[in-house]
Order: structure tokens, then C-alpha cells, then sequence
């Protein structure tokens, strides 16, 4: 049976492997990292998992629920009654519902009513490829209005998408409003989340691969690709690097999983008569991710989702985990999430981690004022620097193929992922397409 190498070991790569082991393929992951799972993976606190960065599901999120329950453990995804509030004119107002909404005093009356129809309109409206070359920021402050745009929008777009703020697609914007719309339910919005932790789903799915016969290698750099353009020689050459060694594998197919300019980065110079491919792998700009996570004695606010919209806030979202899933999980103790994005630049990624976090503690306290750092128990920070792609107005024309000019190598990445944004589900969705397009080639 032919042997396929797979490039990366988080959701996407993980799920195409399932897939072409359950068909009969001899397959191999190799995962740069120590943990396989991509952004899910997490480590132990207070006794149980905790992913490194914020998740959830959505109930418009079918492919993950649909693969958890293939692998046995549906009923460990539990869905949680969820809440919103956001950070406004000096405090935080509960937001997300329409009696919230009217409730919203930040906003005009009748601005409220205006904002309340503009969500309603993107929720119900499918005909996404209207938004694609419109962007967010124009868009949203025509049909909202200038002070929804001040109050609302613009804090969020520059929150997410820093410097590219005012560049990000209406599709994107839409995706995100009409898949959240659209999973609301009689009673409020209920979030998917595995009792466990994503590890549940991640360590379940490993343990499948294994009993498929799936080689899963961590700490290995893929540091060289080479593939003959022109010759009937099928076989794909991989340089791994491991524990500080250098070894040359040989495979029919190969699948990238990892972002599209680390594909360009190991094969560059190594081919010829594809500069314009490497070009379009290095077209999609990127924004990084800084995250830090808490567990504390203190309650923190009435909502699990807070959006900072106040620009002297160093951060966008300030998340209380323990307000989704129940504290005596973590015997007792409160989990809190702070969530930044900002561009590869800042000086985040050059500053000590307690530096930023007593930055973020600070921001804390003024959201907060009786919070208190001597009552942390465990701290964390965790930098992404390519955690989200920039979907801007051109964007369509930017995304790679699946199938690479290179002979056997595929491409599956959440830059493909479009007009919605990048997730785990979307992750198990481009695990399972490429993993079908493979075998549907084979057997022609």
C-alpha cells in the first residue's frame, strides 16, 4: 500500500490521516511540536486540560460533532448554556441577546434598533459573495451607522485584525455573524465544549490512528521538500530533522497541513518553473497571538465572553471560562482567559511574559477594580505568531489550490478555509476534503 506523509498534527492533519488509514494507506504524521492537536493543545491545571488558547463549538459546527460521535464520544461534548458581555463606557453591559441590546445605553435608541436589524439581516442572508470585495469597516459603518462603528465595530476589527483593521472582507465579517446567528436556540445561545477538555477529542482521535497503524512522529522539522515536476517518478523527498539528526524519508503523497508560507520556505530554490506558486504561498499576510490564562480565588464579572471595546485596555477579549464550565471542575478555582492580537512587530513578542502579563493585570484591575494579583494561583502566556490569516478584499484570489503544481503534494490549511473563519470544525472539514480528494484520485 502506498505510504503518505502528513505535515503537521493538528486537527486537519489528524482527521486526513484518520480517514486515509481507515482506507488502508500506510501513513505518517510528522508534528513540528511536542503535542499533536495544532491551537487545541493544551496542558494540566487544577487537575484537568486546558487548551492553550480559548475554544468552543458551535451547533452549526456539524463536521467535529459529527466525527465525535463517529469516534465514540458524542456524549462527552457537552453544550453549556453561554454569555456575553462587552466593555463600554466604563463598564461591562450584558450583550448578545435583543433584550440586551435594548438595554444598551452606550447606544442611541435607535441605533440599537439599527444595529439589532443589521446582525438580523447578515444572519439570514446566504448570498455571501455580495460582501467579497466590500470591506468590513465600510460596509458596517454604512448600514449600522458612524456610532455603532465607534462604539462597536471599529474597537473589534482593530482588536482582531490590528494595522489590517480596515482592510478585513465583509465575507469574513459575515461568516462570522451568520454561523453564530444561525446557532442560536430557543432559551440562549448553548456552546459546545468536551467534558475533558479538547484533549478528549484530540487523545481519542490519536488513539484511533494508532490502532490503524498511524506513525505519529512529534519533534520533527520538515526542513526540505523535493518533488520531480518532470519526471514519471511519483516519489516525494522529505529532509526530517530530529534530536538534532538529519533523515530522508521517501513518500507517494505528501499532505502540508502547516501555513502555506512554511510549505514555500522548504521548497524554495528547490524547484524551478513554480516562482509564481511560491508568490501566491507567500501573498496571505498573518497576525499573531498572544494569550494568557489565570486561575484565581476571585470571581471576575457575571459573563463566560467579554469583549474589551475600550482602546486603553491592552486587550480584546477577557474570558471566564469557569462561567461555561463549572468551577468545581477545577476544584473550585476560577479560570480566566486574556486574549490579544497583534501584528509580528509588537513588542509582545520581544517582551518577558510577566512583563506583558502585569500589563494585562493592570487592564484587569480597571475592568475590575477589586481584583487582586495575590490571589493568582497558576499563570500562563502563550504567543502564536501566526495564529489568524488576513481575509482582505482580494482574499479569493490569494488561496492556493488543494492540489500544490508539485507532483504528489497536497495542500490543506486554514488559509483555505473561506469565507468562514478558521476553527476546529472547519480544521476537521479540510481534514476530511483532502483526505477524499487523495483516495478519489487514487482510484482514478
Amino acid at each position: 500500500m502506498k505510504r503518505i506523509a502528513v505535515i503537521g498534527g493538528g486537527y486537519t492533519g489528524l482527521t486526513a490521516a484518520y480517514r486515509l488509514s481507515q482506507a488502508g494507506y500506510t501513513v505518517t504524521i510528522y508534528e513540528k511540536s511536542e503535542d499533536f492537536g495544532g491551537l487545541t493543545s493544551g496542558f494540566e491545571i487544577q487537575g484537568q486540560n486546558l487548551e492553550k488558547t480559548y475554544h468552543h463549538i458551535f451547533r452549526t459546527d456539524k463536521d467535529i460533532i459529527n466525527l465525535a460521535k463517529e469516534l465514540g464520544i458524542g456524549d462527552k461534548l457537552l453544550w453549556l448554556k453561554s454569555s456575553m458581555g462587552i466593555l463600554s463606557d466604563g463598564q461591562i453591559w450584558e450583550f448578545g441577546t435583543p433584550k440586551s441590546l435594548l438595554k444598551f445605553k452606550p447606544l442611541a435608541f435607535i441605533n440599537r434598533i439599527r444595529y439589532g436589524i443589521t446582525l438580523l439581516y447578515l444572519a439570514k442572508s446566504n448570498n455571501w459573495k455580495k460582501f467579497e470585495k466590500v470591506p468590513a469597516y465600510k460596509w458596517v459603518e454604512k448600514w449600522s451607522g458612524k456610532q455603532a462603528m465607534n462604539v462597536i465595530w471599529e474597537p473589534l476589527l482593530k482588536g482582531k485584525f490590528d494595522r489590517f483593521y480596515n482592510r478585513v472582507s465583509m465575507a469574513w465579517l459575515w461568516a462570522r455573524i451568520h454561523t453564530r446567528g444561525n446557532s442560536q436556540e430557543k432559551g440562549g445561545e448553548k456552546l459546545g465544549y468536551f467534558s475533558g477538555g479538547f484533549n478528549t477529542f484530540t487523545q481519542k482521535l490519536i488513539e484511533e490512528l494508532k490502532k490503524n497503524g498511524v506513525n505519529l512522529i512529534n519533534n520533527a522539522d520538515i526542513t526540505y521538500l523535493s518533488s520531480n515536476l518532470n519526471s514519471d517518478d511519483d516519489m516525494v523527498k522529505l529532509k526530517i530533522k530530529r534530536d538534532g539528526k538529519e533523515s530522508t524519508e521517501v513518500f507517494h503523497k505528501v499532505i502540508i497541513t502547516i501555513p502555506s508560507f512554511s510549505l514555500a520556505r522548504i521548497i524554495e530554490g528547490n524547484v524551478f518553473g513554480i516562482e509564481d506558486y511560491i508568490k501566491k504561498l507567500d501573498s496571505i499576510d498573518y497576525i499573531g497571538a498572544v494569550v494568557a490564562i489565570f486561575t484565581s480565588d476571585q470571581e471576575l464579572g457575571k459573563y463566560y465572553w467579554n469583549n474589551i471595546n475600550d482602546t486603553n485596555i491592552p486587550f480584546l477579549a477577557f474570558i471566564n471560562h469557569t462561567k461555561l464550565v463549572d468551577k468545581s471542575v477545577y476544584n473550585n478555582k476560577n479560570i480566566y482567559y486574556i486574549g490579544s492580537y497583534v501584528d509580528h512587530n509588537h513588542k509582545y513578542f520581544e517582551m518577558k511574559d510577566e512583563d506583558i502579563m502585569k500589563d494585562w493585570f493592570n487592564g484587569v484591575k480597571k475592568i475590575f477594580p477589586e481584583f487582586t494579583e495575590e490571589k493568582i494561583i497558576d499563570k500562563k502566556l502563550f504567543k502564536f505568531k501566526y495564529a489568524q490569516h488576513i481575509v482582505d478584499t482580494d482574499y479569493a484570489e490569494k488561496i492556493p489550490h488543494h492540489k500544490t503544481p508539485l507532483k504528489g503534494v497536497y495542500l490543506a490549511n486554514f488559509s483555505q478555509i473561506y469565507p468562514e473563519d478558521r476553527g476546529t470544525n472547519f480544521a476537521v472539514r479540510e481534514g476530511n476534503l483532502i483526505a477524499k480528494m487523495l483516495i478519489s484520485e487514487e482510484k482514478n
